[in-house]
């Protein structure tokens, strides 16, 4: 049996090294098969991704549609990788474990977006799908060296629960690499290998088609910058904007190539303050107040625009509320909109759960990630629901049309569809969002982070407070709690039998409490990373009222629970609101 020269000389330099301590971390624990699949740092051992731990989690994943989905196991799997080190490697010796058994190949020969994935699953009615990319990773990792293996269901959404653990057992149970799974990719009549450019002119079809569908007239969008952030964006959005007639943008030229290394930025998440540095500057030297990108994988998307002189970039929950405005504008008079559903997570906006109320739809919330509302929205549809937009504030929006994920194609082809419009309105984007919350009152948020050196505070900080008096007395700081869930422990002050919402997970950490002042806040572990989240939100009739809600929520939740439990978690000393305010911290 062939194996990894470079994993296996990396372990044994750090045995000669005597690097003990690197050593249990890497070889200790396996790494965790879960609702996300796979993802983590590249290196040798266990516990991190490299061509083991890709071959086993393919072989597990392979056996257990063989025996458990018998019936769909000749309609294939899809295979798709982005532009990271070693992500083409990866997806070969994943495809190797599925042709073993004589299952189906669509494969991806070159890097592709996310979203084509799931498309993919749909398009080709596969029993399952495969992305090898990263998404949304730790800042203090190398970027570059940070991967993950993103498992579909043969619905086309996230694998959920129990499927994941049902997968993850399989992957135990095979883990010696089978005789073919070292070997370079080689003929077969089960590798379907021009797969991609089979799918992609479906794909490009389908998203233009929802595209000019939410607006009565297409007219194309004022000229723009477009940044990939060296990732696969740039090799499928020009050509959306091709096939819809966009022809006045430019792309930052340092950016537009996929580049694992990711030269021009420090992290390229853009979420992160820098990230669209560059996309500035070139907008500025271009003439153009618009700027749109995606992230690396280009399942997600961003928008900045220069507002008074400065360039204003909107939150995920800005651009969510700006969708769902628009594709709420395109429901046309034949549609039921008593039968029609969007959704959003407990980490989002409540604002669309306001907006669906006013236009007479329904509104449902999830747990957090594509995973639950991709398939809480299939699930809605074999109900008779029809579930047109979903979208998560870390930048994600799903559109059910074209595919179950998040998808910065098409958001970004209907975003600028939604422009256009609003700009014959005499609207620019930031007058849009003004207009919203002139409607439905202002929301304002406050997302950031506590730093969490290991899951054991963690757990310490959860645990301190709810042995803390804030139920029995429902005040936190200033404020009354009015409204108190614990999705860990599943429990939820407000139902006849404090029975909550929605699902309990008693392997995470979650709070979500409901103060006045209009203010509502959700407070999590991270599960990926060490961090401990809060998202605040507060509801109000002016700008000035809300900022001062969300400000204080936050220094209640610091003083009161994160200084008093552990007060060696530490904060940025500068976290901004969703308008632009900054919060400054003396730490």
């Amino acid at each position: 049996m062939a194996a990894d020269p470079k994993t296996r000389s990396e372990i044994e330099q750090l045995r000669d090294d005597g690097a003990e301590t690197e050593l249990e971390l890497r070889l200790k624990q396996r790494i965790e098969f879960g609702t996300a699949g796979l993802r983590g740092r590249m290196a040798a051992g266990f516990a991190c991704m490299n061509s083991l731990t890709v071959i086993q989690a393919s072989q597990g994943l392979a056996k257990f549609i063989k025996t458990q989905r018998p019936e769909i196991a000749s309609q294939g799997v899809v295979i798709g990788h982005d532009a990271r080190h070693n992500s083409d490697r990866f997806a070969v010796l994943a495809a190797n474990a599925f042709i073993a058994l004589q299952i189906p190949v669509w494969f991806f020969d070159q890097e592709a977006p996310t979203p084509l994935v799931p498309f993919g699953v749909n398009h080709f009615k596969a029993a399952a799908g495969i992305m090898v990319t990263a998404s949304h990773n730790p800042p203090q990792d190398n970027e570059s060296l940070y991967t993950g293996y993103k498992v579909y269901s043969s619905n086309g959404a996230q694998i959920n629960r129990p499927e994941d653990g049902e997968i993850a057992q399989s992957i135990l149970e095979n883990l010696e690499p089978w005789p073919t799974a070292w070997e370079d990719q080689r003929p077969s009549e089960y590798l379907h290998d021009k797969s991609y450019r089979e799918l992609l002119p479906h794909y490009v079809k389908r998203v233009e088609q929802y595209a000019r569908s939410t607006v009565s007239d297409w007219k194309s969008p004022r000229p723009f910058v477009y940044t990939p952030l060296h990732g696969v964006g740039g090799l499928v959005l020009p050509t959306v904007c091709q096939s819809l007639g966009i022809k006045n943008f430019v792309s930052v030229p340092a950016q537009e190539k996929p580049d694992p290394d990711f030269p021009t930025v420090k992290f390229p998440n853009p979420e992160e303050a820098g990230a669209l540095d560059l996309a500035m500057e070139t907008a500025d030297k271009e003439g153009k107040t618009l700027i749109i990108a995606n992230d690396p994988n280009a399942d997600r998307f961003a928008v900045a625009e220069r507002v008074n002189g400065k360039w204003f970039l909107f939150t995920g929950n800005h651009v969510g509320v700006l969708l769902a405005s628009h594709v709420f504008d395109s429901l046309d008079m034949t549609t039921d909109l008593s039968k029609t559903t969007v959704l959003t997570t407990t980490v989002s906006s409540g604002m669309l759960g306001s907006m669906a109320a006013a236009k007479g739809c329904q509104f449902q919330e999830t747990l957090t990630g594509f995973k639950w509302m991709a398939n809480v929205a299939r699930d809605l549809e074999k109900d008779g629901q029809t579930v047109p937009f979903a979208y998560e504030e870390a930048l994600g929006y799903m559109f059910p049309s074209v595919c179950y994920d998040k998808d910065g194609i098409t958001a970004a082809a209907v975003f600028l569809a939604a422009e256009a419009k609003w700009r014959d309105q005499g609207l620019t984007i930031y007058d849009k969002l003004q207009q919203i919350f002139a409607t439905h009152g202002h929301h304002e948020t406050m997302n950031n982070y506590f730093r969490s050196p290991n899951p054991e505070l963690t757990i310490k900080l959860f645990q301190g407070i709810r042995s803390g008096s804030f139920l029995t007395d429902k005040k936190l700081g200033p404020f009354k709690v009015l409204r108190w869930r614990d999705l860990t422990e599943g429990y939820d002050s407000a139902s006849s039998n404090n029975k909550p919402d929605l699902p309990e997970d008693p392997t995470s950490q979650m709070l979500t409490l409901w103060l006045d002042r209009g203010v509502r806040f959700t407070f999590r572990g991270s599960g990926t990373e060490p961090k401990v989240k809060f998202y605040i939100e507060s509801h109000g009739d002016s700008l000035d009222d809300a900022t001062k809600a969300v400000c204080d929520a936050f220094m209640a939740i610091s003083e009161e629970w994160v200084q008093r439990y552990t007060p060696s978690m530490m904060c940025s000393k500068q976290i901004p609101t969703s308008s632009g305010h900054v919060l400054e911290l003396d730490q």
